[in-house]
């Protein structure tokens, strides 16, 4: 057994992890500085429950989320009669008239949109002058008393002090005119407003956009006066990112200039303008789906000196799911622990100190929604109200305050504590959500319901039980790479040198990191984690922070089998069930299908129909995607309940729906899928590879589930046929894989997307097995793809990479993953993963990878080292899952196998493959057996 000590920036630690003992770096992120950016902070949560802490000395800012926190409401999201079109659609596309067939499936083939406002009415109240005194377009307009803001904001005003506002806004500002100006035409050069601007010379109107065309507009001579002008602007927001943009290359200045010349004559008005809110609520923008959104703030504010702060120190544990500040100030050691407890279902916060009476803070709830509100409930306890905007969710979540010592009292709806020894907050939170039809709940009640049982607790009792209960889902896997010189070092230092260091060990924390967000963002009888997992801070966040089902969210998902983590499935394979129930009705609204279908992507409400744009909405295969999680789950658990209960009957389902769907294709006579893309690259075709991938897989796996349950032999006959009839894969004339029916491959083309290579991984339609020289047609696309990537098709090529068994090439890719990301793909200060921005399937998919490197089983055999990279020489790994009902312990020396134990759950036949090694045995449930190197028993 080895002993491994860390010195630390202020104490020593011995930790004893999966009963051999490792450095505290190897499950521990830390940091000498204090978050700056909410992706410097550090992600708990409970599944339900998510915050960031970013762990200032003299602020603390925890900002947190609740799972059903989204916009929207239940509604319908089906065209119905859309089916009417496909024939159309069809024919326009077997003629080559892409344009023609994209443009009749915008009109007529897309998803209902949320309700708009009356914008007319609006425009009209705004322009009347609702909600101002006087005129503030008129140049002699009093001011004095208006606040002032940065003007140009290239990302929104919301960067520049209105945080979340839509609505109208004024602007207002001056400019001197020289002398020589005079009797000259002049350009007012503004470039991007956001989204409608009425702009005004001295009280004239001179120009009116309506759209995100730059603003260049000649001012009449004849409306300047010598000396002091006035520019005022009437700004008409309707939903994110609002005011003056100006140029987003920010060495060009707005400014206003003789007609004939140019910004470099002329006046810049990048400056500071007065600008007065006329009115914040703006008819509703028509939305195809909802969007995630934050809950609030819990910012804490302490009451000490400006005093040096010393051996600063934060961290996150993710052994026990435990983030940690420490630091001294005026010769007292602080400490502040918190956690996402899924037990008692509230954000815990512990502050002490070693010096009695040392702690005083105001605590303060806040929220980013317009609408929302605080009030005292307690002498200890304050609540926080939402109500998202134009949707049916509100929330509320409270904080408790608990103290040894001291004293607390309330002022200002604000929590405020002086002089305790010790103090522990709880922070609950709950919305009115009940299931995606129903949000009559009571938002109050959860926050009830956790703080009754926090009630007469121990703060010791509440992290043990907390601990416990996450280490459930954690303790089951471990993995050692070996040691490093850089595990010393922070972070974020580590993450930087990365690329070119020598350190397997990161590697493995961050295969750890990627199991403690997924069971920190997806525990049983929560939602599913979505696109940033469960974090998220922005009321528009990218992509709506939702569930993007062409690869995103199933690759959040990739980790739970081969990493133990297969309890964690649940939230998915309930969303499952929730998405076939309206995917029938769009099947039979779009294609007067049978079965169920689901589109590029979804939300709470569960929405299938086709979203955004027909080039890339319209795709068919999630609902199939989806099916294959199901099968895999019983490869992996071989649990015959759960194929004959919940799996097959869905993936039936799904399969029912290709039945109807597929048409001949008249120059082939295969069976094709059309319309759809591939994503999102090509816009809408007859016939992409991946597709027929996906379907022909679901269809075999049909089969396969009904033979093992004895049941549906007409389906299973009529599957059989399809599958033979189905359009194959393809080698076209650059000797890779073909994207589409037609040899159009653009060898040239970096797209991000590489949705071809499905059945190289994660399906198993194409395996060296089967189809070698398919196999290297499909290595031979990913070569002329290239590796430059956003972070997630890094994830995705890593695996394919593994898959290829090239796991050189493979940990190139990892490298590439895990550096810094510096406005590119890689990670972030918090190994968060960066698309950019933030998105959590890099992450998962990360995690999948490196895992897929050291084991795979799809071909019917435990392949063990398939792609070890000559950079993890050394390694052991306890509890890997392989399908078959196998578990796994493995150890290797100088990239040589040195032992294997499996596991064997369900029983069965265990066929094991190691290099040119082969050999197969029998095994019994709850049976372990050992073997060497050679695969001889041990």
């Amino acid at each position: 057994m080895r002993f491994k000590l860390l010195l630390s920036t202020s104490f020593l630690i011995l930790t004893a992890h999966f009963g051999s003992y490792a450095q505290e770096n190897n499950h521990t992120l830390w940091y000498t500085k204090a978050a700056e950016k909410w992706t410097d902070a550090l992600p708990i949560g409970n599944g339900r429950l998510g915050a960031m802490i970013f762990a200032g000395t003299a602020a603390d800012h925890i900002q947190f989320n609740e799972e059903t926190v989204w916009t929207g409401k239940p509604r319908d999201y089906n065209r119905k009669g859309a089916y009417q079109y496909l024939p159309e659609i069809r024919k326009l596309l077997f003629e080559g008239k892409q344009a023609a067939a994209e443009a009749l499936a915008q009109e007529h083939f897309m998803g209902l949109q949320s309700t708009s406002g009356d914008r007319k009415v609006w425009v009209n109240e705004i322009k009347a002058g609702k909600g101002l005194k006087g005129n503030p377009a008129l140049a002699n307009f009093e001011d004095k008393l208006w606040k002032t803001i940065k003007v140009p904001a290239y990302e929104g005003w919301e960067t520049v002090g209105l945080a979340n506002l839509d609505g109208a806004v004024w602007f207002r500002t001056t400019f001197d005119a020289p002398e020589n100006w005079a009797g000259k035409d002049l350009v007012l050069d503004l470039n991007r407003i956001r989204d409608q601007d009425f702009t005004y010379i001295n009280g004239q109107l001179i120009g009116n956009t309506d759209n995100t065309e730059p603003r260049k507009y000649t001012v009449p001579a004849r409306l300047i006066k010598k000396g002091k002008n006035v520019i005022a602007i009437q700004v008409l927001n309707y939903f994110d990112k609002g005011g003056l943009a100006g140029y987003k290359d920010t060495t060009k200045k707005i400014g206003i200039y003789p007609v004939g010349e140019s910004i470099e004559r002329g006046i810049s008005l990048v400056k500071d303008w007065k600008y007065k809110i006329q009115d914040e609520n703006p008819p509703a923008v028509p939305q195809y789906q909802g969007s995630y959104q934050p809950f609030g703030d819990l910012n804490l504010y302490f009451k000490q000196t400006k005093s040096l702060v010393t051996n600063y120190k934060r961290s996150l544990d993710i052994s026990t799911a435990v983030a940690k500040t420490t630091y001294t100030l005026n010769g007292v050691n602080y400490q502040r622990e918190y956690f996402a407890s899924q037990p008692n279902q509230a954000v815990i916060i512990h502050l002490t100190a070693d010096k009695k009476a040392s702690i005083s803070f105001d605590a303060e709830l806040s929220s980013a929604h317009r609408k929302s509100s605080v009030k005292t409930l307690a002498n200890n306890v304050i609540a926080l109200s939402i109500q998202v905007k134009d949707g049916a969710i509100k929330g509320e979540s409270r904080l408790t305050a608990l103290i040894k010592n001291g004293s607390v009292k309330m002022i200002n709806g604000k929590i405020s504590i002086n002089q305790a020894d010790e103090v522990t907050l709880y922070l609950a939170a709950g919305t009115n959500f009940i299931n995606a039809q129903d949000v009559s709940g009571n938002p109050s009640t959860a926050n009830i319901k956790a703080l009754n049982g926090l009630k007469g607790k121990t703060y010791t009792e509440i992290k043990q039980k907390h601990i416990k209960e996450y280490q459930s889902y954690y303790n089951t896997f471990s993995v050692d790479f070996g040691r490093s010189d850089n595990e010393n070092l922070p972070t974020d230092e580590r993450l930087a040198k990365f690329a070119t260091a020598n350190d397997p060990a990161f590697a493995a924390l961050y295969m750890q990191y990627g199991r403690y967000l997924l069971i920190s963002s997806s525990r049983p009888g929560t939602q599913p984690a979505n696109l940033q997992g469960i974090w998220n801070d922005l009321l528009t966040p990218p992509w709506g922070s939702k569930y993007t089902t062409n690869i995103n969210l199933e690759m959040n998902y990739w980790p739970t089998e081969i990493l133990n983590l297969s309890a964690l499935n649940e939230p998915l394979f309930n969303k499952i069930k929730g998405l076939a129930k309206n995917g029938a009705e769009t099947a039979k609204a779009y294609y007067n299908a049978r079965g169920w279908v689901l589109h590029h992507n979804t939300d709470l409400w569960n929405g299938t129909a086709p979203i955004n744009a027909s080039n890339h909405g319209i795709w068919v295969s999630g609902g199939a995607w989806l099916s294959e999680h199901l099968w895999e789950h019983y490869q992996f658990s071989k649990d015959l309940k759960f194929l004959e209960s919940e799996a097959y009957p869905l993936m039936k389902q799904a399969a029912l729906f290709y039945e109807d769907f597929l048409v001949k294709d008249p120059k082939t006579g295969w069976l094709i899928s059309t319309p759809s893309n591939s994503p999102e690259n090509g816009g809408l075709v007859a016939g992409p590879t991946m597709d027929h991938q996906i379907i022909r897989s679901l269809f075999r796996n049909c089969i396969a589930a009904a033979e093992t349950l004895n049941v549906d032999a007409e389906f299973r006959k009529s599957l059989t046929e399809k599958v033979k009839q189905l359009a194959p894969n393809q080698i076209g004339k650059y000797g890779q894989l073909q994207e589409w029916l037609t040899d159009v491959d653009d060898t040239a083309s970096k797209h991000r997307h590489v949705s071809h290579l499905w059945g190289v991984y994660p399906g198993n339609d194409i395996t060296w097995d089967s189809n070698e020289k398919m196999m290297q047609a499909a290595k031979q696309s990913l070569l002329y793809r290239g590796d430059d990537a956003t972070g997630w098709s890094l994830a995705w090529k890593i695996n394919f990479w593994a898959r290829f068994k090239d796991g050189d090439h493979a940990m190139k890719l990892v490298k590439m993953l895990m550096k810094p990301a510096n406005n590119g793909a890689g990670s972030y200060v918090n190994l968060f993963d960066a698309h950019p921005p933030f998105q959590i399937d890099g992450n998962f998919g990360g995690a999948a990878g490196i895992a897929e490197m050291i084991v795979q089983s799809h071909q019917g055999y435990l392949d063990i080292l398939p792609a070890l990279p000559a950079a993890i020489p050394n390694g052991e790994i306890k509890g890997l899952q392989a399908r078959g009902g196998f578990e796994l312990d493995l150890t290797w020396n100088k990239g040589v196998l040195t032992s294997l134990t499996i596991k064997s759950k369900t029983g069965g036949p265990c066929k094991i493959r190691y290099k040119n090694n082969n050999v197969t045995f029998e095994t019994k449930v709850g049976e372990t057996y050992n073997l060497n190197g050679d695969l001889k028993a041990r």
